[in-house]
């Protein structure tokens, strides 16, 4: 064919401008795409991968977790658990979670209450016990008969601390007491102190608030100490909540009641006390002094003393717990998954967040 008959075409700049933004796009959408993909599926490629290993012998190590983020423990399951427990959780399941689940789209928790009765760390561990959990939370350690409840089941429950929490004392504003000992403190809810002025206090009757032992998230006894299985005493008046203990602690001279530091130090309507170890002459204040006076709250409120709990030179704090299933099933997977997640430094970070302390 003869050259001279081809049609010639020619290329404007403008022409190939848009031809390279055409390439220029198309790669970055490649690139994007297949970014996006292999973010999603990073961490499902994490848990197929570790998903043939045994369940039996693994541990929860908090110092190799502690180096770690969210995004980078692995074993964590994919699905939508179930888990419920201590009323005390309840910041760290709206702050710490809500963040777990940011981070981790293929972990799904749902926070589930019980069909009776209210929710409670003995709740928690009855369902998760009778099958409706996957996982509990707890703020008290199990009890030798939540234990042999499981070995009676098949299977054994275990018990893993992500935190501690602050127990402070609170007594009615006008009440003038320097402090109580620990030891005190349980004699008062055992009946065997029942004036102030048995501690130091004016003439007046002992009136102690407390929530039932199958609602309150909060002990002062061992779960297996001889001490709790004697009951409180008789005097001790029930309340429902602790909103419902702080009205009645206001309204009665002689009130005194206990409860997480964080749900009580900061109100203005009662008085929180100093607490001693083994001597009155020794005594820690839960807040930071100098201790705000009633007529300056609500413009100012006392303060968490974090220090002492964290140096442990207050005496009452208890733990916080994620109770573990033990059944070489995705229920322990999961819960031991949860906890690696808040014994990471992000972990521990943000259940300061929430108003505790990290683990040391």
């Amino acid at each position: 064919m003869d050259n001279t008959n081809r049609r010639k075409f020619t290329v404007t700049p403008e022409v190939a401008l848009l031809l390279k933004g055409l390439i220029v796009g198309k790669i970055m959408t490649i690139v994007v795409i297949g970014g996006l993909f292999w973010w999603l599926l990073w961490p499902r490629l994490l848990w197929v991968g570790s998903s043939s290993s045994s369940f039996t012998n693994q541990s929860i190590k908090t110092n190799s977790a502690s180096q770690l983020t969210f995004q980078t423990v692995s074993d964590v399951p994919i699905g939508s658990f179930k888990y419920g427990g201590s009323t005390t959780w309840a910041s760290i399941r709206q702050l710490v979670d809500s963040q777990i689940q940011n981070t981790r789209l293929e972990l799904q928790l749902h926070y589930t209450d019980p069909t009776d009765g209210k929710p409670s760390s003995s709740t928690g561990i009855r369902m998760l016990l009778d099958g409706q959990l996957d996982f509990a939370q707890s703020s008290r350690p199990l009890t030798t008969e939540e234990k042999n409840t499981a070995k009676q089941r098949g299977f054994m429950l275990k018990q893993h601390q992500v935190g501690m929490d602050g127990i402070a004392v609170v007594v009615n504003p006008s009440l003038q007491v320097r402090g109580l000992t620990v030891n005190q403190l349980r004699q008062i809810y055992l009946g065997q102190l029942n004036n102030w002025k048995q501690v130091g206090g004016p003439d007046l009757t002992i009136t102690p608030f407390a929530q039932p032992e199958s609602d309150t998230d909060t002990v002062i006894f061992s779960a297996n100490s001889k001490s709790n299985k004697q009951g409180l005493a008789s005097g001790v008046r029930y309340v429902s909540s602790t909103t419902d203990a702080l009205r009645q602690v206001n309204k009665t001279p002689g009130g005194v009641y206990y409860a997480s530091a964080r749900a009580v130090v900061p109100q203005c309507s009662v008085k929180p006390l100093p607490l001693g170890g083994q001597t009155p002459t020794k005594l820690i204040s839960p807040y930071r002094e100098p201790r705000v006076l009633p007529e300056q709250c609500p413009r100012q409120r006392n303060q968490i003393n974090t220090e002492a709990f964290k140096n442990g030179s207050y005496p009452l704090t208890a733990g916080l717990f994620v109770i573990v299933k033990q059944n070489n099933s995705q229920q322990q997977q999961v819960a031991e998954a949860y906890t690696k997640l808040l014994l990471t430094d992000q972990g521990q970070n943000a259940i300061e967040q929430a108003g505790f302390i990290r683990m040391p």
